[in-house]
């Protein structure tokens, strides 16, 4: 069963109050300012949703985000999500861990940017790829936007960062929604196809 823009809402506005893992910010502080990130990054609206409910997982997990163990929260939320929006929406969520695990092992020094909290939670999911699994996601369809995304997620971190609220967010969502008539939450509508950039 898919959720609706109504149950996102909730959730980010509910259970998106918690703190994110063992990050200084809570789980929709990360969501907005990944989103943010996307945005000013000149991102489609759909990298930009993407950016926004990649960690949807955490809030759908019975327990919780937790950084103690690997909830695949990456995969969590896609089932929910399948009706209501587009591969270019999902993909870049399914593979967001896998581009964590790709960039350690193609990009000397990037696991040394990652925060303690990150680099705990690479562990559990299952470390750096070998040479041989970085190039088979790398041929996925939607890597190089997982991979963006991931960076995003990496700078998403930051107590206090000024964002855009919700709603703005939510708009776009709406736009990208494939059920628009099971909406059930008043957001604003974007009109342009990519929305401006944030200053």
């Amino acid at each position: 069963m898919a959720l609706s823009l109504e149950d996102i809402a909730h959730l980010l506005a509910t259970r998106g109050v918690n703190q994110y893992g063992r990050e200084a910010v809570s789980q929709l502080e990360h969501a907005l300012q990944c989103a943010q990130w996307a945005e000013k990054s000149g991102e489609t609206p759909a990298t930009i949703v993407a950016a926004l409910l990649h960690d949807l997982g955490h809030l759908l997990a019975p327990g919780g985000d937790t950084a103690e163990q690997d909830d695949l929260h990456q995969y969590m939320a896609i089932p929910f999500l399948r009706g209501l929006l587009p591969d270019a929406v999902l993909e870049p969520i399914r593979l967001h861990v896998d581009a964590k695990r790709y960039l350690c092992t193609m990009e000397p020094g990037y696991w040394e940017t990652l925060s303690p909290a990150s680099q705990h939670s690479l562990v559990l999911q299952g470390g750096a790829f070998t040479p041989k699994e970085a190039m088979q996601f790398a041929a996925q369809p939607f890597a190089q936007e997982a991979i963006r995304l991931r960076r995003y997620d990496d700078h998403a971190k930051v107590p206090g960062l000024a964002t855009q609220p919700l709603g703005y967010y939510l708009a776009l969502l709406q736009r990208l929604a494939q059920a628009p008539a099971a909406v059930g939450v008043a957001v604003g509508v974007v009109a342009a196809d990519r929305v401006p950039v944030v200053a």
